[in-house]
């Protein structure tokens, strides 16, 4: 007998369960259809356990290196073992409150196992027929494994396996040099492995945030090697990255941090008229339907922004267009983003050379640290941040920083965008004296007045 359902969502994300939950409060019988483990890849392998082992790195560098006279500190061996222990109990602590007791407190039912579309019009979940009104797929996505020679063979750590491991590697190879591969090479390197990037950083911020967090890495220890990596070879016990120059960069393991796949496997697009774009992923239109009306599509599958924030928003839109008949879309204006580094990359709109292509007359402004009074406090002034804006009218259309705390100044970053405030709103809105989000109003600030001649808390 077929399972009955108005909305019938492949997946068990941000994406899905935000859908879920809308789909609840619109009064919608909602099943989720999850072949693994319940929660998706923020909860389980992505953010949560990323984020919390970046704070055991961290506190582990601080007693290595806090920069205060007169105050000594020191740091032992690591035992991985029990930082992933602790990671692991925490992921277990969230999936319980954050997913599996919301599902019954919002009453949706949760199938374990793998969908597969037989047609455009018929789901089944290990044989059994799943009939819905709608259905949405939030299956995420994978790491990508870039076919280099060599690479299989050679064995490799991703994102998900490298917060896995029991005995910090001694030697580690990145492969890439975006979001994934930047927090998790510190995030090495500060429990003490010898680490390498091969990869251009952060390539899609700002240039001088990027020049700067690089030689905050350098400082640290870590070697940046600014080429593309073409092939593999194991040696014994030793990785070496081949790159598209001729050098060899040795290691005792190689971390590919090389983007991310959409995770179709197994559930049979094809066969439900739904088509992937060129890169694999599920081809949606604003309003998150795919090329099948009957099946709808968001987060991570999709190839847009890889935030769990995006896909609960797109999840929701989805969820509202296929069970109401709306044509709703995401408002993506102002959507910030934030690499865990330490300081932390985060941005918001345009950068510079965006405006520019958009056709903007830009007014820029750049910032350091040492221009701000809570980066001298700190003894890091290591950072800066930028403040893009349109020449016309002076209206903000893009934030960044590279700063201690930068996800959370972000934060008025993407207010200011979002509301269209002007370089004068933020230059004279109250900032409170010694924090780091008093930055943002002192940038805006240099607009007008050169940065010399601004006193430490005169307006």
């Amino acid at each position: 007998m077929a399972l009955d359902y108005d909305l019938a969502i492949v997946g068990s994300g941000g994406a899905a369960f935000s859908a879920a939950i809308h789909g609840r409060r619109l009064g919608a019988r909602v099943v989720l259809i999850e072949r693994d483990t319940v929660g998706g890849t923020c909860v389980n392998i992505g953010c949560v356990p990323s984020k919390t082992m970046l704070a055991a790195a961290k506190v582990r560098h601080r007693a290595i290196s806090q920069p205060f006279a007169g105050v000594s500190t020191t740091a032992g061996a690591v035992d991985l073992a029990a930082v992933v222990a602790q990671k692991d109990e925490l992921i277990a602590d969230m999936r319980q409150h954050k997913y599996l007791d919301l599902a019954e407190s919002y009453d949706f039912d949760i199938i374990q196992g793998q969908a597969r579309f037989e047609d455009r019009e018929t789901l089944t979940v290990d044989g059994r027929e799943v009939r819905a009104r709608a259905y949405l797929i939030a299956t995420g996505a994978t790491p990508a494994v870039p076919e280099l020679p060599g690479l299989p063979e050679s064995g490799f750590l991703t994102s998900t396996t490298a917060m896995e491991q029991q005995v910090v590697p001694e030697r580690l190879v990145t492969i890439g040099g975006g979001f994934v591969g930047l927090e998790q090479s510190q995030l090495f390197a500060r429990l003490g492995s010898q680490v390498t990037i091969v990869g251009r950083l952060a390539p899609r911020t700002e240039p001088e945030l990027a020049s700067r967090l690089r030689l905050i890495l350098i400082d640290e220890g870590i070697a940046v090697v600014n080429d593309r990596a073409v092939a593999v070879e194991q040696r014994g016990d030793t990785r070496m990255v081949q790159t598209a120059t001729g050098s060899t960069v040795e290691g005792s393991a190689v971390l590919v941090a090389a983007g991310r796949s959409a995770r179709v496997d197994g559930l049979d697009l094809e066969q439900a008229g739904v088509e992937l774009d060129a890169h694999g992923f599920v081809t949606v239109g604003e309003d998150q339907r795919t090329t099948n009306p009957a099946i709808y599509a968001a987060g991570d599958v999709t190839g847009g922004p890889q935030f769990v924030y995006v896909a609960a928003a797109e999840g929701h839109v989805a969820a509202q267009n296929a069970l109401e008949g709306k044509n709703e879309t995401v408002d993506y204006a102002g959507l910030p983003d934030v690499v865990f580094t330490d300081p932390q990359l985060a941005g918001a709109g345009m950068t510079e050379a965006q405006a520019l292509e958009a056709g903007y007359d830009c007014d820029c402004r750049l910032l350091g640290l040492e221009d701000v009074p809570r980066g001298l406090v700190n003894h890091d002034t290591r950072g800066a941040i930028k403040l893009v804006a349109d020449q016309k009218n002076g209206k903000v259309l893009g934030v960044h920083a590279l700063t201690d705390g930068a996800g959370d100044v972000i934060l008025a970053g993407v207010y200011a965008i979002k509301f269209g405030l002007t370089v004068s709103d933020l230059a004279n809105t109250w900032a409170p004296y010694l924090t780091m989000a008093e930055a943002l109003k002192l940038v805006a600030q240099s607009f007008t007045v050169p940065v010399d001649q601004l006193s430490c808390c005169a307006i």
